[in-house]
């Protein structure tokens, strides 16, 4: 994630790019706004920034200074396989994991989920994501045990000793606890970015150890959306067109079209994909409106009328696997392919 990516907020990326680049960084510190807002956004793009081994300072525009995104820093934290990158955040049990969950167990969802919201995702998003029902997530113990943990080990590359908490808010009480110390001596080159929507539900003895920036409101979710889809819907619309032909020449050079993106726009564009079957299905069983933008409007009407009861599941699994695959350092080309054929096969069972 670079702060190029970011709509808005830009007086705190600069400010936070300032502070820096003076080398005063605070080891522990409290980023506050809704998610919606690019919270996580900003904590994900600030820890790129802080690794970057080439930073860069533009002439002109309003940000004063950016990731370079290319160096093997930049690389591993926007895909989030950093080594000393830790992310902590509110868990459940679920079918897979029947007992005292927590942020280990959830590692590869929480970066698929990360990915498909372009780290826009709501809490309840995250719950739904996780299928855990009615339960109410939480942040528990054993997470802050091992922030405890990771931080008090030397760094795998040297450098930042980074945790993310995301929604401190539903820290328990022992969770939080057990952290006071360590915000308020952390051990040497580690930083601890708390990224919550609310203050009021930490306790005085967690405030009293952070440094609290807080992000302006706004629709930066809204605009996100706009923005991918001004870069990704000719591209959708044109590949679902080609998945009811299924011309395995034509279908051939437009998944090249995809796996030319670069791995990171592919999570991007899947991620998109997710959100417009999901918008699709809501029109189609509640009647909500939906926009594919392909300019034919017999498309836009017919084709999310082909997302249904029936084969949604197989579309939500099929857009699951191929994310999951490409955030694995799958071949683009072969995994983008074989979701082609399990696509055209689940619409077609509509």
């Amino acid at each position: 994630m670079q702060f190029k990516d970011i709509v808005g907020q830009r007086d705190v990326i600069n400010r936070l790019t300032e502070i820096i680049d003076s080398g005063r960084v605070s080891h522990a510190q409290l980023l506050l706004g809704a998610t919606d807002d690019g919270s996580l956004q900003v904590a994900l793009a600030y820890l790129q920034y802080l690794c970057c081994e080439h930073r860069v300072h533009p002439e002109g525009g309003d940000l004063r200074a950016d990731s370079c995104g290319e160096c093997p820093s930049c690389k591993k934290i926007a895909a989030l396989m950093h080594p000393d990158l830790h992310l902590y955040f509110p868990t459940a049990t679920t079918t897979r994991v029947t007992s005292a969950p927590k942020s280990d167990d959830f590692g590869a969802e929480f970066r698929e989920f990360i990915a498909a919201h372009h780290a826009l995702g709501t809490l309840d998003e995250w719950y739904a994501h996780l299928g855990i029902d009615n339960k109410q997530g939480m942040v528990r113990e054993a997470d802050a045990a091992a922030i405890v943990q990771a931080l008090g080990m030397k760094a795998y590359e040297g450098g930042w000793k980074m945790v993310v908490v995301w929604m401190p808010e539903k820290m328990n009480a022992a969770a939080a606890n057990e952290l006071l110390k360590t915000l308020e001596e952390p051990s040497e080159g580690s930083v601890i970015l708390l990224v919550g929507e609310s203050d009021e539900r930490l306790l005085p003895t967690i405030k009293s150890r952070v440094q609290t920036v807080r992000l302006k409101a706004g629709n930066s979710r809204r605009a996100a959306e706009a923005a991918l889809a001004e870069q990704y819907a000719p591209l959708l619309v044109e590949w679902l067109r080609m998945l009811f032909k299924l011309k395995m020449k034509e279908l051939s050079a437009q998944v090249d079209k995809m796996a030319a993106l670069g791995r990171e726009q592919q999570k991007q564009f899947l991620g998109y994909a997710q959100e417009v079957m999901r918008s699709c299905f809501l029109h189609s069983t509640a009647g909500l409106p939906v926009e594919l933008g392909s300019g034919d409007q017999k498309f836009d009407a017919m084709f999310p009328q082909m997302v249904t009861v029936n084969n949604i599941e197989m579309i939500n699994n099929a857009l699951d696997d191929a994310l999951f695959a490409i955030e694995r350092n799958a071949y683009g080309k072969i995994a983008l392919m074989e979701l082609s054929f399990r696509l055209s096969k689940a619409l077609k069972k509509r």
